[in-house]
């Protein structure tokens, strides 16, 4: 059962964190480019929802295990052509049928699921021959002296952020899953600490 942190005051500092302008215009590089059947993986508060081009997706399937994220995706702003449902899932075991998706989204997702290659394995699983992968993720830094502070911070980062991680690679990480990159673009962002900041995204298909 979640204490009182987790349900009451983490909700709010990742609503400030991942609610940030830097993070809302990488989120708008991704999101748009979705189509037919998307499946989000931890759509959390639902900060992607009102970035969706109801032209071009049929629907949008949620997944998330926390109960008070649901809630708030649920409520959040959308196109009102948009046809959303929000399900109680993980990453790692997503209650979908193989081929069920024309395009799965993860933005800032994998450094917080459990297990990322086995989240990555669903992703590929239920994706349709032909779909494809939309990323945006922070994760391990190229450059050393960051890396190393990553490394450092991480431990008590991952206790007051809700499992997050510093460390984790996320392009090497997608195509160690079985996926083919299409195209791959890295910064840090901008007004960001970059021990947080650097961001990878792109698109890619189940090999």
């Amino acid at each position: 059962m979640a204490n009182f942190y987790e349900r009451r005051i983490l909700p709010k500092l990742l609503t400030c964190a991942c609610a940030s302008p830097p993070m809302m215009k990488q989120r708008a590089k991704i999101v748009p480019l979705a189509e037919g059947r998307v499946l989000e993986l931890g759509v959390g508060m639902g900060l992607n929802l009102a970035l969706y081009d109801a032209a071009k997706v049929a629907s949008v399937a949620g997944v998330d295990p926390a109960a008070e994220l649901r809630a708030q995706a649920m409520a959040a702003p959308r196109d009102p052509r948009l046809n959303v449902t929000i399900a109680d899932g993980t990453a790692e075991a997503l209650p979908f049928e193989d081929g069920a998706f024309d395009t799965v989204v993860c933005t800032f997702t994998l450094c917080s699921v459990h297990t990322p290659a086995a989240a990555l394995a669903q992703a590929r699983r239920v994706l349709k021959a032909g779909g494809r992968l939309l990323y945006c993720e922070h994760g391990l830094a190229p450059d050393p002296d960051v890396a190393k502070w990553q490394r450092r911070i991480e431990p008590l980062w991952k206790r007051l952020a809700g499992g997050c991680h510093l460390t984790r690679p996320v392009t090497r990480a997608i195509a160690d899953a079985g996926f083919r990159i299409e195209r791959s673009e890295t910064m840090y962002l901008p007004g960001t600490p970059r021990f947080a900041g650097w961001n990878e995204w792109g698109a890619a298909t189940p090999a």
